[in-house]
């Protein structure tokens, strides 16, 4: 039987299923999709017990075939989720939606550290409410002291689902530095406001240590899961990690995360303002970021101007490249759908053809990209490339723009597929053998 190493890759909308094998190479997948359930509050999250027991399924589905043989298990989950467990290890209280709107003032928390700009810079973390794990924390103390008072242990989506079979209660970096307003990034330490709230949260360990446990009766490593945009510049470090070559790194999907592993200045207040945030790798490396909602405007918009021209859904992805109304749209530098002020109202009828409207779509989502990147990079920088990785990957009309706003730079497309994924495996590689 072929050694693998099994990685669930679990982003807001997909959930995926990957092999590895000792080449890193994917040699079985398979992907799922799940309804939202409500939390308690009747706003929409993840169905976390379904997703539960889909996974171990598919663990025990694949060791019952007898045609691979799973040595190792990681895991790449999107950020900003958090789940409590009582003092039996079980779950107490819903796994909630990052973006749930969070009926709290925190004036007062802010005041207390320093003010929201001081604390903002301190973390890496722009003030967002639910996007901010540790505030989602601190309103579950005060808002449902009913939870709170069962709460003995806190983890990250990532280290919840390694849980799930190490039984291990592990913290990781790239996790604990997605914007979660818990690190101090001038100590390299937890922020001490947890220890004046009382909020005890596990030792980070390296991305790279792992917990021998019997799942199903076979010994396998459990890795201590990963932070999918993070994780997915894992990659693209260890192949260019001999290279002096600077590159950027677009991580797609529902967001869009701008990536700089290169920068050495610290966050200033006017990138905070503008989105600009700070992740840390697997080896407490900072990596400068800017992150937008584009994604998700990209599929929501996309449906308005489908139904509207009557073509489907997908008719985007076979739309062929047009060079000249790039640059012709370029030049006009029109706004139409008002991206930044994330509204989602515009003139639908401003368009003739879904193809007129969707290249404007995309040439306003490359716009803010554009002005992204220039925001992460250094004063005195070398960019030269910039990777796209994700569901805009597959956008050559995207891609087209990109490579018209920054002629200097070369716009590539990663070749691995998975990025996040292979991250997780690379983290995992060691215990193939």
């Amino acid at each position: 039987m072929r050694k693998v190493i099994a990685i669930f890759d679990i982003g807001k909308t997909n959930k995926k299923i990957l092999l590895y094998n000792k080449h890193l190479e994917v040699v079985y997948s398979s992907s799922i999709n799940f309804k939202e359930v409500v939390d308690d509050d009747n706003f929409p999250c993840d169905d976390i017990e379904s997703i539960e027991k889909w996974i171990k399924e598919e663990i025990k589905t694949i060791q019952l075939k007898n045609e691979f043989t799973i040595k190792a298990i990681n895991f790449s989950t999107h950020g900003a989720t958090l789940v409590y467990l009582g003092k039996n290890g079980n779950r107490v209280a819903p796994v909630y939606n990052y973006l749930k709107p969070l009926d709290f003032d925190f004036t007062s928390f802010y005041e207390a550290n320093e003010g929201v700009e001081e604390f903002s810079r301190k973390t890496g973390s722009p003030a967002y409410g639910t996007l901010n794990a540790g505030l989602q924390m601190y309103w579950l103390k005060n808002k449902k002291p009913h939870y709170w008072s069962r709460v003995r242990y806190i983890l990250h989506y990532p280290q919840y689902l390694s849980y799930l079979f190490s039984k291990k209660i592990t913290a990781d970096y790239t996790s604990i530095g997605a914007h979660t307003a818990i690190w101090d990034f001038d100590t390299m330490q937890y922020h001490n406001w947890l220890e004046i709230e009382s909020i005890s949260l596990p030792k980070p360990k390296s991305g790279k240590k792992a917990t021998l446990s019997l799942i199903n009766e076979q010994e396998v490593f459990v890795g201590n899961g990963l932070h999918d945009s993070t994780s997915s510049i894992i990659p693209l470090l260890e192949s260019l990690q001999n290279s002096k070559t600077e590159f950027i790194l677009l991580s797609t999907g529902t967001w869009i995360v701008c990536m700089n592993p290169f920068s050495k200045e610290a966050l200033t207040l006017n990138q905070l303002k503008n989105n600009c945030l700070c992740y840390m790798t697997p080896n407490r490396q900072p990596i400068k970021s800017s992150m937008k909602l584009l994604g998700k405007l990209h599929d929501e918009i996309n449906i308005r101007l489908s139904a509207y021209f009557g073509v489907n859904i997908n008719y985007c992805l076979e739309l062929t490249l047009n060079k000249k109304l790039c640059s012709e749209l370029i030049s006009k530098s029109i706004s139409i759908f008002h991206l930044s002020e994330i509204k989602n109202d515009f003139e639908i009828d401003y368009f003739s053809s879904f193809e007129l409207a969707y290249y404007q779509l995309i040439y306003e989502i490359t716009l803010c990209v554009f002005n992204s990147i220039n925001l992460i990079l250094d004063s005195k920088n070398n960019l030269k490339e910039i990777y796209i990785s994700g569901g805009f990957s597959k956008n050559c009309i995207f891609a087209e723009y990109l490579t018209q706003m920054m002629p200097e730079q070369k716009v590539k497309f990663s070749d691995e597929i998975n990025l996040s994924s292979a991250g997780a495996a690379i983290m995992m590689s060691r215990y193939l053998n």
